[in-house]
């Protein structure tokens, strides 16, 4: 068996902007992405086709999740089902995210949903 090993804090310097998604593991329709945020994170509604659940890991965020807004703090996590519109508000720099996105089938292109 192969196996691979990171540290999910290796690399974590905060963007200048926006978020930076790094696919850590892909098994089936499943997706596992580490997400490092800046202090002025892209206000995009994403509305995924999956269901994604995030974990803060360290920082503190709020969201627009269909309407509610959700503050976070590190250890607080959410589950996001496919087709909820939601929005990054607010995050400190260097917010440290873990998205788990499960897909209908395997996904085929790179993960973080569509836009608006």
């Amino acid at each position: 068996m192969h196996r691979t090993m990171s540290n999910l804090f290796d690399d974590d310097a905060a963007p200048v902007d926006g978020e930076r998604f790094d696919v850590v593991q892909r098994i089936g329709p499943v997706v596992i992405e580490r997400v490092v945020s800046s202090a002025a994170p892209d206000p995009g509604i994403y509305v995924q086709p999956q269901d994604e659940w995030v974990v803060l890991l360290r920082g503190r965020a709020v969201l627009d999740l269909d309407g509610e807004t959700v503050a976070l703090a590190a250890g607080a996590h959410v589950f996001i089902p496919a087709g909820t519109p939601h929005v990054v508000r607010e995050t400190s720099a260097g917010a440290l995210w873990l998205a788990v996105h499960v897909h209908p089938t395997p996904p085929t292109a790179p993960p973080g949903g569509l836009r608006s």
